[in-house]
């Protein structure tokens, strides 16, 4: 008997959903909650698990088709639904896309036994030496015990061709994060990965090619370095379809930009009692809270207590009319592998840092592994994108609508600076970083603006968090 699997319910606002791409082929055997396939909606992009336990038999919605919640998406069962399964399987467009060659040679030689003409070279000729080539009379003698084996499907001592394949059978590695191992050089094999089921993220292949690069580092002192090997994307030449979520975020950045007058202010600001309390304060964070003190729950403390002082900053526009929010609803950017999404901190001004700190690290876990719920991108009331995790000094954040106002965090830096003392200026090395808030000069003026930034400013430079820890 079939169990169906069904568009859930993703929100109250998201009616329907674009099947983006299957994850498993008719015929393959699914564990239960594992991931089949994957949605786009407007609001995000989710996968749906199998029900139950068993042989996805047939596939009813094809890639790139949109269906309303509710519609049958495919069936799972014990298997013996031949014709069904000869049915949906060519609709099944790009789920080999997801299976890399080695599983596929994996799979081969666990159902069908290799040949005794053509055996794997054994590393090692004493256990088991190559049966036809090989001179020695020794050979000769283990001839007869060979020749049975291929008739009869004995189980292989690796069935597994490559580290790339175990990667791939110990965790669901998406098509990007595999583009991303291949440019840094990074063996998946090597790779534990810690998204849902074991999924393989784009952050587990940074972590392991940072490793790898201290490794080589350490190992390699006193050598001189061979210069970074950058390789050619494989995207170069191409051409993609947008997905539907890359569609959503161009018509609302176009619709944007074409209704509001955007503008940027940047102050420059020295957080080096932030840094120091951090340092001091992390290893006993982390131990409390389980979560790592970064600086970002510092800027969201200091920004949402300058959105009270100026909730200009925090309105949005309907009509003639500006409406000034009871609430400072924080939005988080998040990059995630299927693109930008903002999920939002409700009620932001009640939270302490390491409240502060837990929400962002849910949420942006969350965003990740697609276990976002739709209502959960909504509501945002102003956005804070944190652009220093790249590198970046800082930039020209786009303001979303309804929004006004967007904040970019720059990278943390370590510069000499000019400090005041009793004695007089002297120049030490200090911690800066580079705020910038874009915003709709519609209704907020560069004053405003100024004047929101200079309490941001000036309650980092004071950095008395010490209170609003919350540990």
């Amino acid at each position: 008997m079939s169990e169906e699997v069904i568009l859930p319910a993703l929100g109250e606002s998201v009616t329907e959903g674009t099947v983006t791409q299957w994850l498993k082929k008719v015929g393959d055997k699914v564990a239960v909650d594992e991931p089949l396939l994957e949605i786009s909606t407007d609001k995000v992009d989710t996968e749906v698990p199998s029900p139950v336990a068993g042989v996805l038999e047939e596939i009813l919605v094809a890639e790139d088709e949109t269906v309303e919640v509710g519609a049958v998406l495919a069936r799972v069962g014990d298997g013996s639904s031949q014709s069904t399964r000869v049915e949906s399987e060519p609709r099944v467009v790009a789920s080999e896309s997801t299976e890399p060659e080695e599983t596929a040679a994996a799979d081969s030689q666990e159902t069908a036994p290799e040949p005794a003409s053509e055996p794997k070279p054994a590393p090692e000729p004493e256990p088991k030496p190559a049966p036809a080539p090989a001179p020695e009379p020794a050979t000769a003698k283990q001839e007869p015990q060979n020749a049975p084996a291929a008739s009869a499907p004995a189980s292989p001592a690796k069935p597994f061709a490559s580290p790339h394949s175990a990667a791939r059978l110990n965790g669901y590695v998406t098509p990007i994060s595999r583009k991303l191992a291949n440019e840094l050089n990074v063996d998946l094999s090597t790779v534990k990965g810690t998204g849902v089921g074991g999924r393989i993220r784009k952050e587990d292949i940074r972590k392991a090619a940072a490793a790898q690069s201290s490794a080589q580092g350490i190992a390699g002192t006193g050598v001189a370095s061979k210069p970074e090997e950058f390789k050619v994307s494989e995207l170069r030449g191409t051409s993609q379809k947008m997905s539907r979520l890359r569609k959503v975020v161009a018509e609302r950045a176009v619709e944007s930009l074409q209704n509001t007058a955007q503008l940027t202010t940047v102050v420059k600001v020295d957080v080096t009692r932030v840094a120091k309390l951090r340092a001091a304060k992390k290893d006993e964070f982390l131990t409390k809270t389980g979560n790592k003190l970064s600086f970002m729950p510092f800027f969201a403390l200091a920004a949402v207590e300058a959105l009270q002082t100026y909730p200009i900053i925090n309105s949005t526009v309907k009509d003639d009319e500006i409406i000034y929010p009871d609430s400072e609803n924080l939005s988080i950017a998040v990059d995630s592998e299927r693109g930008l999404l903002t999920p939002v901190i409700s009620a932001a001004a009640s939270k302490s840092i390491a409240e502060l700190a837990a929400s962002i690290a849910d949420l942006a876990d969350r965003t990740r592994n697609n276990k976002l719920k739709p209502d959960e991108l909504v509501g945002g009331t102003f956005t804070l994108t944190n652009t220093g995790s790249r590198g970046a000094l800082f930039d020209t954040p786009l303001v979303f609508l309804p929004q006004s106002a967007i904040l970019g965090t720059g990278v943390v830096v370590k510069e000499p600076g000019v400090v005041a003392t009793p004695e007089g200026d002297v120049i030490g090395v200090r911690s800066y970083v580079y705020l910038a808030l874009s915003y709709d000069h519609r209704t907020i003026d560069g004053a405003d603006a100024a004047r929101f930034l200079t309490q941001v400013k000036q309650r980092l430079e004071a950095g008395n968090f010490e209170p609003n820890l919350g540990i």
